[in-house]
């Protein structure tokens, strides 16, 4: 070869990684410009979709934390001891974490959209019956409880469904750190809302504020939120049956395929206990559940234990408490998705130019967006201990700055950074599990929500129990311990997960 033909070839060489460089920096074209859009939404269609479903998935957790406050009044009028009306929290939690497998494996059959109607128009009217239930009926009471509980649960698992269908991996981070916010602000503001309600208005007045909320939601979705699941509609082009389109079909509406005939291939159904055959998702749940839990007995106790080591505080103040909590999640789940994004794009990059150059980067680049030879693993779980480390001395130093009885903005800071480091966890793990079985997005968060709410009913069932044993400083070194032991999981799963996922893949 000559000298010319050397210099233009490495010049070609060159600008084809410069073109990669570049394309990387764009966040809706991470990868090679000639590679289809995962989804016809722009991207603001994307955010109002996924900000749709994380206000269906606030009433999860709203629903069953809006009504501590009230439980003492709510035993008085009904003349049952307290013990008896906590049943009624039991078995809401018993059905947080069944319903989404029924709704969740549902939605990844017939679609999105008629199972959040469904479940929407379910809340809404249990909590009629909620707010006008006889006192004399405390049965009636139970049963309606439940009832809210299979409605409320499953919005969860339906909205990760919703983003695995528009969102492209690369992007998903970014969406999870959203749709967090509601799942994991509303233990937080729940009690607040239901002490103010309670205080002001009456018990009765938290499940009219339940059902005036989730009816408007119900209106919402009804009026605006197209059907996303890919067996339906494809990337969305493909028109959905007619009950499927939304009453107002603004998104997308210009990018709808015109041709009658097209059609995306459906689904077989899928057993979602099969997802328990998996060992990276069985590991990843269970790693999860044993955090959340943790998460779940720290602000069960707030109540408790800053109405003892704070007497001043009143029922309202301590409520504001939960504030703190609330907001580091909140700041977190925005924050923390786009940085999961950003280092899953920067990532790739590299792997891509380290890996190949010149006519051979594109090439590369196709092959690492298929999940047996790009490290998924690797580039999700990078800041994995970053977080980790934050979460656990953010619980050590909550725990015994409470025993020690320092002021109270002591705790409050370190409750916000306790929220701020969870959601970032629970983001990973959440972007992961879906990355793990796309097809099954629904049903894999509805394993998720049955395996966590299992453990976090567990821990708040024991939680008053050991911090009288032990108190409260050894109380949350216990629970951190629990979260050391499980962490050698994220390891294991990075090394083991690329091998795991390739022979499902010839199975398949």
């Amino acid at each position: 070869m000559t000298d010319g033909g050397r210099l233009q070839e490495s010049r070609h060489s060159d600008a084809i990684l410069k073109g990669t460089e570049d394309t990387v920096t764009q966040q809706d074209r991470p990868f090679s410009k000639e590679e289809k859009p995962y989804s016809i939404y722009t991207s603001h269609e994307k955010w109002f979709i996924v900000s749709t479903a994380a206000f269906a998935g606030i009433f999860s957790p709203l629903t069953a934390n809006i009504y501590f406050p009230a439980i003492p009044i709510i035993a008085s009028a009904f003349d049952k001891s307290v013990e008896l009306i906590n049943l009624t929290v039991t078995v809401y939690m018993i059905l947080q974490g069944i319903s989404p497998m029924f709704w969740g494996t549902l939605a990844d059959r017939w679609g999105r959209r008629p199972m959040f109607l469904a479940c929407m128009l379910v809340l809404a009217l249990s909590c009629v019956g909620l707010a006008l239930v006889p006192t004399d009926d405390y049965w009636l009471l139970m049963v309606l409880r439940c009832i809210q509980a299979a409605g409320s649960a499953s919005t969860i698992a339906l909205g990760a469904g919703v983003i695995g269908d528009i969102a492209a991996p690369h992007e998903r981070g970014n969406f999870f750190g959203l749709w967090n916010i509601g799942p994991m602000v509303g233990p937080c503001i729940g009690p607040v809302i239901g002490g103010l309600l309670a205080e002001g208005l009456g018990w009765r007045s938290i499940f009219w504020f339940l059902c005036i909320s989730s009816a408007l939601c119900f209106v919402l979705i009804l009026a605006l939120l197209p059907e996303t699941l890919r067996a339906l509609v494809g990337d969305g082009s493909i028109p959905p049956p007619p009950l499927y389109k939304p009453l107002i079909p603004v998104l997308g509406r210009n990018r709808v395929n015109v041709d009658p005939m097209a059609k995306a291939p459906r689904r077989n159904f899928k057993n979602p206990l099969l997802l328990f055959l998996y060992p990276d998702v069985v590991l990843l749940l269970l790693y999860n559940a044993v955090l959340y839990s943790v998460f779940y007995g720290v602000t069960a106790s707030i109540s408790t234990l800053f109405q003892t080591v704070y007497p001043s505080l009143n029922e309202i103040e301590i409520g504001l408490c939960f504030l703190s909590i609330g907001g580091g999640m909140l700041i977190g789940g925005v924050v923390t998705g786009k940085l999961l994004d950003w280092d899953y794009r920067r990532f790739k990059y590299r792997m891509t130019k380290r890996t190949a150059s010149g006519d051979d980067a594109e090439k590369c680049q196709e092959n690492f967006t298929k999940d047996e030879s790009f490290p998924l693993e690797r580039a999700r779980f990078r800041l994995m201990p970053y977080y980790f480390v934050v979460y656990v001395g953010s619980c050590i130093g909550y725990g015994w700055c409470l025993d020690a009885g320092v002021s109270i903005a002591g705790p409050l800071i370190l409750l916000f950074i306790l929220g701020w480091s969870v959601v970032a966890i629970m983001n990973i793990i959440t972007t992961v599990l879906v990355d793990l079985a796309p097809e099954s997005s629904s049903s894999i968060t509805a394993c998720n929500n049955l395996v966590r709410c299992t453990f976090g009913a567990a821990c708040v069932s024991v939680i008053n129990i050991i911090l009288t044993a032990i108190g409260t400083g050894w109380t949350y070194v216990l629970l951190s311990g629990l979260c050391i032991a499980v962490f050698p999981i994220i390891p294991f799963v990075v090394m083991k997960g690329p091998g795991w996922r390739a022979k499902r893949r010839e199975q398949h």
